[in-house]
């Protein structure tokens, strides 16, 4: 991977210094540190490029900012009090959505020459090599956990609440009771086992375009003994949703792909099915499908989230709220007489039903129609980036469903979204813009 130029350094600072940010407590919230950097970058080279599509994004920015009108209301079937913690939650996630408004103008407005489209790949390579490393820890030593600096600087009752605690104290794992009996489910290096699950599958993606269709001999050799160290910890995440997204993703290749190449991908996925029928891990996977343990949450929240929802369709309400009861009782809270007793966030399992308690139906069909239009607009670029790239679109309106965009996920997004748009048009360089990776070849 060549070094990225001067102006890249906080592109290259967020991928690859994941690992860091991590281990300072920071990890999913570094993209607002290094937005000021970004930012920077814009305001030296204005006029700022746009790509298409992207208005359908700033709506559903404002419609963010318009839905604080509602933070202290209270749909029905929901309970709480407005104070600090529901403000200090809308402003964490204003701040994540502008600083990641930033990072896709930033990176579309880099020159080639500034960040090539191969570096950018393969730094996202980088940090898949990182999250199979997390994965693994997560198997081999699941109650593996640190205080972070962060931490030890936040007062108690700042780092004391459970969504803040998630984001500034590095776990390895969520030890939770899917199959009957405590299991680990990696986490490391994100805040939680879905979002890891949500971002191996995207950034695997990218590892392939890296290190196999463009990589040499060295980074290919790497290949396969990487893959097969990572469907340990995929395995191991017990994580449904990433199940099937792998399975969309051989699918859609095997749609689009022609030739040889679509016998080699034949080829590579019998070898793979033959190995894991053979492996321990085939039974971990048929004991998950027999535990659907989170069905019944689910099915709950969504449907108090959508019946909260038509209560404010426009605007939402700014935040999310917690639900009177469980999938199980009417009574809130745990207590000493029912310790299964709980109150489910709304819109806690998954980016849809987040968006349509927070923004209403119309900031949940600007999401769709954001990444929809992506995959609609790129849909011919035939090049390994930009099928690896649709794919990535296609998982991200496949995931919306089961899980939530924020923290780490939606970045992951929209970094692949700026990688289809430079593709497409070919990042700006003086004199001549013109395609910034040769097209064809591999994937044709």
């Amino acid at each position: 991977m060549s070094l990225p130029h001067r102006a890249a350094w906080p592109i290259a600072a967020l991928l690859v210094g994941y690992p860091l940010w991590w281990a300072l407590g920071l990890g999913g919230l570094s993209v607002i540190a290094l937005a000021p950097a970004m930012a920077l970058v814009l305001w030296r080279r204005r006029p700022i490029r746009m790509p298409r599509g992207f208005g359908l994004w700033l709506l559903l920015l404002a419609g963010y900012l318009v839905s604080a009108l509602m933070l202290g209301e209270m749909p029905p079937g929901t309970y709480g009090e407005f104070g600090p913690g529901r403000i200090a939650g809308y402003l964490m996630r204003l701040a994540l959505y502008a600083s990641l408004t930033i990072m896709v103008l930033y990176l579309g407005n880099l020159t080639e020459r500034e960040l090539p489209q191969l570096t950018l790949v393969r730094m996202l390579g980088a940090l898949f090599v990182t999250t199979v490393a997390g994965g693994l820890l997560g198997v081999v030593a699941p109650h593996a956990d640190f205080t972070s600096p962060v931490e030890r600087l936040l007062p108690g009752a700042v780092s004391g609440n459970p969504f803040v605690h998630n984001l500034i104290h590095p776990t390895a794992a969520q030890v939770q009771k899917v199959l009957g009996h405590a299991s680990p489910r990696p986490e490391a290096p994100f805040e939680w086992a879905n979002a890891w699950g949500s971002n191996i599958s995207v950034l695997l993606v990218w590892f392939v375009v890296g290190w196999w269709v463009y990589g040499g001999p060295r980074r290919r050799l790497a290949v396969p003994p990487l893959l097969a160290l990572a469907a340990v910890p995929i395995v191991y995440s017990l994580n449904r949703g990433l199940w099937i997204g792998l399975g969309v993703g051989v699918a859609y290749l095997l749609l689009r792909l022609g030739g040889r190449t679509r016998a080699v991908l034949c080829a590579a996925v019998a070898a793979a099915a033959l190995a894991f029928l053979l492996s321990p891990l085939r039974t971990m996977v048929a004991q998950r499908l027999d535990n659907p343990h989170s069905n019944d949450i689910r099915a709950f929240t969504v449907s108090a989230t959508v019946a909260a929802a038509r209560t404010s369709p426009v605007i939402g309400y700014g935040n999310t709220r917690n639900a009177t009861g469980n999938h199980r009782t009417i009574t809130t809270g745990k207590t000493d007489w029912c310790d299964t007793c709980g109150h489910p966030p709304l819109g806690s399992d998954g980016q849809l039903w987040h968006l349509m308690i927070t923004q209403g139906f119309t900031g949940a069909a600007l999401y769709v129609a954001f990444f929809a239009g992506a995959v609609r607009r790129h849909w011919r670029d035939r090049s390994p980036i930009g099928m690896a790239g649709v794919l990535v679109m296609i998982l991200t309106l496949l995931y919306m469903f089961v899980y939530d965009g924020l923290v780490t996920p939606l970045g992951l997004y929209l970094v692949s979204f700026a990688l289809l748009w430079r593709n497409q048009t070919g990042a700006p360089s003086p004199g001549r813009p013109g395609p910034v990776v040769r097209r064809g070849g591999v994937f044709d």
